[in-house]
């Protein structure tokens, strides 16, 4: 049972329940007090992973978990007619080694998600990504990795995944593979190994460099929406927002983008995890980087409460749009949700029992347009060449 893996949060040393508005949302939320609960009565989890071992030149790390929470439980709850089913779930106890950490964070992530529960992770090192990654392996389904990360973690090492410099590279060279897409969001050109990038471009995943983010945030919306989960390097946000960082950078993405793109996490009916690493309150000045974290969290909660559930398999709230394109055999077929105005790609090949997840993918409105100029769009053909390489 998870139960083993984790201590409780000592909220008497970081919160004050006494002074807690009952529209806040520690004063709605179940703090686990080391007695086993009824986990099917909760939507979203809250986990500190206090190992900051692989925190490569970011020592202090492990302080972040329980003072995040202290300045969540003080924000607000976003609407009144929602029940909110928090559960703080407490921190998990390091591993004597960094993987038997790993393992604690997979055997949770696993518990969870077969209980339709979110988790929220806040680390410690973005190594615990693989961690995180592992709780998918016993699903037995392919899934979508994300990553909000300056840098694109494939350095090379005796061991693999034990550090936040190559942690991806232990995820590409896992056996069994059970990842179908990973998407580097925001990484920094200057700061990259040009062959990392041609590397992951050539495997048809998506990369996009934070230039190209941040003029195009809501073509990144169709992205987040069929990842799994989600992870998120705190030193992908600018020095000037985000100072909590041994080697935070003058460049990257403002607080506010980072939150629109955690809400667009939240409002995923897919995604089922976000692990938020890398912030170091050592270097945090007058709590600013602390705040965030707290504020993406609320914006991810926020989301996830206004979940539309609506996926074109539903196809009685879909409106189908056929284009046919004179260059191709095949017709592109697009599904937009009447409830939420988002738009789907559907493309029917390769095996279908091991891809049918995969053959209805989110997009937006320009794909349709550029499919209607006779383009193919770019997301379309990277499905495409994964499913029939299979």
């Amino acid at each position: 049972m998870i139960f083993e893996f984790i201590t409780p949060f000592e909220k008497e040393k970081y919160l004050d329940e006494s002074e807690l508005e009952p529209t806040q949302i520690g004063s709605v939320t179940y703090f686990y007090e080391g007695k086993n609960i009824e986990l099917a009565d909760f939507d979203v989890a809250i986990i500190g992973v206090p190992d900051e071992r692989g925190s490569l030149d970011n020592i202090g790390t492990a302080k972040a978990a329980d003072i995040v929470r202290q300045h969540f439980y003080r924000l607000h709850i976003p609407f009144s007619d929602k029940e909110i089913r928090i559960l703080d779930l407490g921190n998990v106890v390091p591993g004597n080694e960094i993987r038997d950490t790993q393992f604690a964070v997979a055997s949770i992530v696993l518990n969870l998600h077969t209980r339709r529960i979110t988790p929220i992770i806040i680390g410690g090192g973005h190594n615990l990504t693989y961690g995180q990654y592992l709780g998918y392996q016993e699903l037995f389904k392919l899934v979508n990795l994300i990553v909000i990360d300056e840098k694109i973690d494939l350095k090379e090492t005796d061991e693999q995944s034990k550090d936040s410099h190559s942690f991806l590279a232990g995820i590409l060279a896992h056996n069994p593979n059970y990842l179908f897409n990973l998407s580097m969001i925001g990484y920094q050109t200057y700061l990259n190994n040009p062959f990392a990038i041609e590397m992951l471009e050539s495997l048809n995943y998506d990369c996009v460099r934070l230039g190209i983010a941040r003029q195009k945030m809501d073509a990144l919306e169709p992205i987040i929406r069929d990842a799994d989960l989600m992870s998120i390097d705190m030193s992908a946000v600018r020095m000037a927002d985000a100072p909590a960082h041994a080697k935070a950078s003058p460049n990257g993405f403002s607080g506010e983008e980072l939150c629109q793109l955690v809400r667009y996490a939240g409002l995923s009916d897919k995604i089922s995890s976000l692990g938020i690493y890398e912030l170091n309150p050592d270097f945090d000045q007058r709590s600013q980087t602390i705040q965030l974290a707290a504020q993406m969290m609320w914006c991810f909660v926020e989301g996830y409460y206004n979940r539309r559930g609506d996926h074109p398999k539903n196809s009685d709230n879909f409106v189908k749009f056929t284009v046919k394109l004179d260059e191709m055999d095949h017709e592109l077929v697009f599904w937009k949700s009447k409830t939420s105005d988002r738009w789907w790609m559907e493309l029917p090949f390769g095996d279908r029992e091991k891809f049918e997840r995969h053959q209805m993918i989110p997009c937006n409105y320009s794909d349709y347009e550029m499919a209607c100029k006779e383009e193919i769009p770019d997301r379309w053909m990277k499905v495409y060449n994964k499913l029939i390489e299979g």
